[in-house]
């Protein structure tokens, strides 16, 4: 039996692992990491830009365990719940959240120094700042003018914590929260990984019962995108060690609904040029977490083998990372995690990730308790009406 405990930290070093194992990589084509590194197989790999003039890199550094603000924010969102100790809507975002990202120096790892979460963030999670701070908008429509990314979905994995074995109320607590933040199907994928989190977290639950959690509430293009890349993995199950021939099938799916390809880096002859790429759509759903999915269906949930192969595959790898392994690490526990990739991720990141598992496995628990003693209430409640 597998501990609440020891699934909790499985999504928080999952969430590490997978990002650590992609940022080397991200936004490099599946071509290009071929060519430079064969596949991803360890957090303890080189980045690609390493070498590069600091000014170039943006006095950033990746690789040997390095992770980004995908885990950065996660654990922003773990202080949250630490801090209010109950369920959180988007005003949670306008007020502690935004706190935890703009106004609360910690040590961010790719600066190797203490700064602000805010300092090392892309625009459309910068977006939460200007919204909430700036602009001082009504909360819950926090997400309106963004860039529809995978922002939020990358770091709302604790929302399924908090509701496991709940994967509706996940769904539910997940966009109310991250609407403060993102919008269309930028907000769907958030709801929707948060639900797959909670489902994985129900004792004997498969890669088949996620899958069917994530198609049971996801809508429009997010939806669509889920089942047929999950259905296009399991044809080529058979196929999976020529990963080349998976990935091409899998962008080949993924292009009906992300229609940005390789073409993922913002440039100035691009300026003024008409676009759909990141507008809202209901046709459309970010690549990440379908492939993430995808992924996790090909290799029958083996989380090393899954987590590889996702980011590997270019593009977003760090945020494909992320997915899979806040999903399979709730549903298979810490233990699925090389005790050796732990030790690279604590000292590389400086986060001390066990105590602050720590604080938020016991927040997490309270929340659920009172959960629970709720339904109970109502339950007799109701029983005395009838």
């Amino acid at each position: 039996m597998i501990s609440f405990a020891d699934r909790v930290k499985g999504v928080v070093y999952g969430t590490a692992y997978g990002d650590a194992m992609g940022a080397v990589v991200e936004k490099m084509t599946h071509a290009q990491i071929v060519e430079k590194y064969g596949r991803i197989e360890t957090t303890r790999t080189k980045w690609w830009k390493a070498d590069w003039p600091e000014t170039t890199r943006l006095g950033r550094m990746r690789g040997q365990g390095i992770v980004t603000d995908d885990t950065l924010m996660t654990l922003a969102l773990m202080n949250v719940y630490c801090t209010e100790r109950r369920h959180l809507d988007a005003y949670d975002m306008a007020n502690e959240f935004v706190k935890e990202i703009a106004f609360r120096p910690r040590y961010i790892p790719e600066f190797g120094k203490e700064a602000l979460i805010l300092d090392r963030l892309f625009y459309p999670e910068k977006h939460i700042f200007t919204r909430h701070v700036l602009a001082n908008c009504e909360p819950r429509e926090g997400g309106y003018g963004n860039m529809v990314n995978c922002g939020a979905a990358m770091y709302i994995a604790p929302v399924g914590i908090v509701n496991a074995c709940n994967p509706k109320a996940a769904y539910d607590e997940a966009i109310l929260f991250a609407s403060g933040h993102q919008v269309s199907y930028g907000l769907e994928a958030a709801g929707v990984l948060a639900c797959c989190v909670a489902k994985a977290f129900e004792p004997g639950a498969t890669v088949r019962d996620i899958v069917d959690t994530a198609l049971r509430y996801a809508k429009d293009g997010t939806g669509r995108a889920i089942e047929d890349i999950c259905e296009k993995a399991l044809e080529l199950r058979s196929e999976k060690q020529d990963r080349s021939r998976v990935v091409q099938a899998f962008h080949e799916v993924m292009v009906r609904y992300s229609p940005m390809g390789d073409d993922v880096n913002r440039s100035i002859n691009k300026v003024g040029i008409p676009s759909n790429h990141y507008t809202p759509s209901r046709l459309f759903s970010i690549e990440e977490l379908p492939l993430a999915l995808g992924y996790i269906v090909l290799h029958d949930g083996d989380m090393l083998e899954a987590v590889k192969d996702g980011v590997s595959s270019g593009r977003d790898t760090d945020s494909i990372g992320v997915m899979i392994g806040a999903i399979l690490g709730a549903m298979q526990g810490v233990a699925a995690i090389p005790p050796d990739e732990i030790a690279v991720l604590e000292e590389a990141n400086k986060q001390n990730f066990e105590t602050e598992c720590s604080r938020f496995i016991e927040a997490a628990a309270a929340i659920i308790k009172a959960d629970l003693e709720s339904n109970e209430r109502r339950g007799q409640q109701l029983h005395s009406i009838q």
